[in-house]
């Protein structure tokens, strides 16, 4: 059966990784316009930014994805929980697409290794903010405590 903490104890950690994840691609997507500014959209050039490397397109993407993800993390419904868990699912299908295509001209978005590294742990991270960021009432929480006890009771320890 699938289980999805409710309040966790530990989700402003959680939220506050989402918002740096949040932060650094929506300042790499600054920069990376700045940087790409004289570029064509699909460019693939050699222009890299806080390590990554990146192009016109794939600078505003950054941007745009960045603010959702800031605001996921800062939202405190459970909207917060769902935007981190598709974050980290597109974060991961983005960086295994992207990997297919690295060194062919589909790379429209000017990947490197080093950056599909860096989308596989951003992902990564957002699925387990996501995964652990689950609101609910307290009822819902005590019950998964006891669920937990009875089943770790048990196991035979």
């Amino acid at each position: 059966m699938a289980h999805i903490p409710v309040n966790h104890p530990a989700r402003p950690v959680y939220r506050i990784l989402a918002g740096l994840i949040g932060l650094y691609i929506v300042a790499f997507g600054v920069f990376g316009l700045v940087e790409t500014a004289d570029e064509v959209l699909f460019s693939r050039g050699s222009h890299w930014v806080l390590g990554l490397r990146t192009n016109m397109a794939f600078a505003l993407v950054s941007v745009v994805f960045g603010l959702i993800v800031i605001f996921g993390a800062v939202h405190r419904g459970n909207i917060g929980h769902l935007m981190n868990l598709t974050a980290g699912v597109v974060f991961l299908v983005v960086a295994l697409v992207m990997l297919t295509v690295l060194q062919t001209e589909a790379n429209i978005l000017n990947f490197s290794i080093s950056t599909v590294v860096v989308s596989m742990l951003f992902g990564l991270v957002l699925l387990a903010t996501g995964l652990y960021d689950k609101i609910g009432p307290h009822e819902d929480a005590g019950m998964e405590h006891e669920v937990r006890d009875r089943s770790g009771a048990g196991s035979g320890g």
